[in-house]
């Protein structure tokens, strides 16, 4: 997903105040986005959950 740089600076500030990692987050945004316009969105859920489960690329996701 490509944001603005201004939408990149704000979510970037919102997920350190919160302790998230915001390339995962991004990741959420593009698994919905893919089940967006389906008929069914059967395994949206099975998709979100293994990204949650999932270790950050960089391996330096933020403590909780």
């Amino acid at each position: 997903m490509k944001l603005a740089a201004e939408d990149t600076r704000l979510l970037e500030e919102l997920c350190g105040q919160h302790s998230v990692n915001p390339d995962k987050v991004l990741k959420l945004l593009d698994a919905v986005r893919e089940y967006e316009f389906k008929d069914r969105r059967t395994g949206v859920y099975d998709a979100l959950r293994e990204i949650l489960k999932s270790k950050p690329a960089n391996d330096a996701e933020r403590p909780a």
